[in-house]
């Protein structure tokens, strides 16, 4: 080992301890395709093990954003790994892909192997969660960047479609319904909000429990974004999905009209759906106006997909039977962009 780099911040034994501790999370993620171990310069995935006639691979990456700093905070992560993988899955399957693997980046201000771990250990329970593969990595200690309690995580999935069934939206006409599947909370956006609302203004505690909540105010924020890969596949083999948006950053008024073609738009149905109540909590001790809650946070919709009428009952039953809470929540009509039971919102 390098006593000059260690005196310079970076602990290489900790690095390796912590590669250590990982590979049983990796090791559980293993599926069909995977190739090597732990360890090489590449994560290697043979495509010819599957069943798929013209594959077309799609990808994406994404991050947790300012979430993190509720989990330094609350010393609490083992979950922030869950969101990550849910970012980028999430977001591959609004196209009708598969996820096939997941690769992380994980820069911290000081190599705590059991801290990393726990992040690990969150990552592999997503990437179970969507069928993922964590194929390999790279944990990067940055003293001077981040401080010692400090990390940030992005995450990369790769998925797969067949070419004649990838979900573009372009199918999709005047008169489709919109379905929307419940979140789990706020799952990874809206926290820099979050946090000037609750805690910068508000002065809340993390760690009390507060009215109507049933756990600490922290539990309650780091609940994990929700994956909603195994129902959604389900019903995207039916060929009755014609259009899907994950709702993220920029809520409902950024996120669905990015499934719909030109001259067409989103008419949603308020009130058709439960709106879970830490979104009235925020708004109330912020007091935000409507517009800024849906053009900030999912407000209990984290997953949209757009069907034909006649499809409807069959789609809600095929999500409904893998575990989802599916709601009709609109329509779409001539015009651009997302109105509320008429009025619209910007």
């Amino acid at each position: 080992m390098s006593e000059a780099y260690k005196n310079a911040g970076v602990d290489i034994e900790a690095g390796y301890e912590a590669v250590k501790r990982m590979k049983k999370h990796v090791e559980r993620t293993k599926r069909l395709g995977v190739m090597g171990s732990l360890g090489g310069f590449g994560g290697m995935f043979d495509l010819s093990e599957l069943s798929y006639q013209k594959p077309v691979l799609i990808s994406g990456t994404d991050g947790v954003g300012t979430k993190l700093k509720l989990a330094f905070s609350m010393d609490k992560h083992d979950t922030i790994g869950v969101d990550a993988v849910a970012m980028c899955v999430n977001d591959v399957l609004a196209q009708g892909a598969e996820p096939l693997f997941f690769l992380d980046y994980l820069a911290v201000g000081k190599a705590d192997p059991v801290k990393i771990e726990q992040i690990v250990q969150g990552v592999a329970e997503g990437c179970e969660q969507s069928g993922s593969a964590l194929v390999g990595g790279e944990t990067a200690e940055m003293p001077g960047l981040y401080t010692a309690d400090e990390y940030d995580i992005a995450g990369f999935s790769v998925g797969v479609a067949e070419k004649d069934e990838i979900v573009t939206g372009e199918k999709i006409e005047e008169g489709h319904l919109l379905i929307g599947l419940s979140s789990s909370g706020l799952h990874s956006n809206g926290f820099s909000l979050v946090r000037k609302v609750l805690l910068d203004d508000a002065e809340l505690d993390l760690d009390t429990t507060y009215e109507p909540f049933e756990r600490p105010l922290g539990e309650e924020l780091l609940e994990p974004t929700r994956i909603y890969v195994k129902p959604v596949l389900a019903a995207v083999k039916s060929g009755k999905i014609d259009g899907m948006a994950h709702v993220t950053g920029g809520g409902f008024i950024e996120n669905i009209p990015r499934m719909l073609p030109e001259g067409l738009s989103a008419e949603i149905d308020h009130g058709s759906w439960p709106i879970p109540p830490i979104f009235s909590f925020l708004q109330e001790y912020g007091k935000l106006k409507e517009e800024d809650m849906f053009n900030v946070f999912n407000m209990g919709i984290g997953f949209v997909l757009a069907v034909k009428e006649e499809h409807l009952t069959d789609v809600i039953g095929t999500l409904e039977s893998h575990g989802e809470k599916a709601y009709l929540i609109g329509r779409v009509k001539k015009g651009e962009g997302v109105t509320f039971g008429g009025a619209a919102l910007s």
